[in-house]
């Protein structure tokens, strides 16, 4: 657990933070085309993404929780990049944060801890997607030290048109 100074605590979540992920997640499903699921999904569906974060190994899931408020403001995960097993060093990172609590540094809290915390882990690369526009993420990730590595054009259908995603990458050993 960290505690920036701030008023934010950093730490891994647990199934009491499930509902809230949730919440803040399905913000992005309806809302935006950051993700390219259509349909919000519920705190049940969403379980199993949890428990695929324990908290050791590659796959973790940290939330920033607002100590004065008690609520927790958005979260950070890696995940597995793809299912065969020669990608097992390689992992998917991605923030995201409570409307409203964008643009207040969260997402760096979230990413340096992280990043801390896959720095003893078998890890060798972090891959980030993100939806195109979005300035503000390719600004955190360039921050962290991700590079383009290619930019896969038209790939989502949502909300009507078609949306290009940059892939991004970050050596970790």
């Amino acid at each position: 657990m960290r505690d920036s100074g701030a008023g934010i605590r950093i730490r891994p979540a647990t199934s009491g933070h499930l509902g809230r992920l949730t919440e803040i997640y399905n913000h992005y499903v309806t809302h935006t085309p950051i993700t390219f699921d259509i349909e919000p999904v519920s705190v049940e569906e969403r379980a199993d993404w949890l428990t695929a974060h324990p908290d050791r190994g590659r796959h973790r899931l940290l939330v920033a929780e607002d100590t004065a408020a008690d609520t927790v403001l958005g979260y950070a995960s890696s995940s597995s990049l793809r299912p065969k097993r020669a990608y097992e060093t390689s992992v998917e990172t991605s923030v995201y944060l409570a409307p409203g609590h964008t643009g207040r540094g969260v997402g760096g809290l979230l990413y340096e801890a992280l990043f801390a915390a896959l720095a003893d882990e078998d890890v060798h690369r972090a891959y980030a997607v993100v939806t195109q526009p979005n300035e503000a993420s390719m600004r955190l990730h360039a921050r962290f030290g991700f590079a383009a590595a290619g930019v896969h054009r038209e790939v989502g259908r949502k909300f009507g048109r078609f949306w290009d995603v940059a892939w991004l990458e970050k050596p970790l050993r």
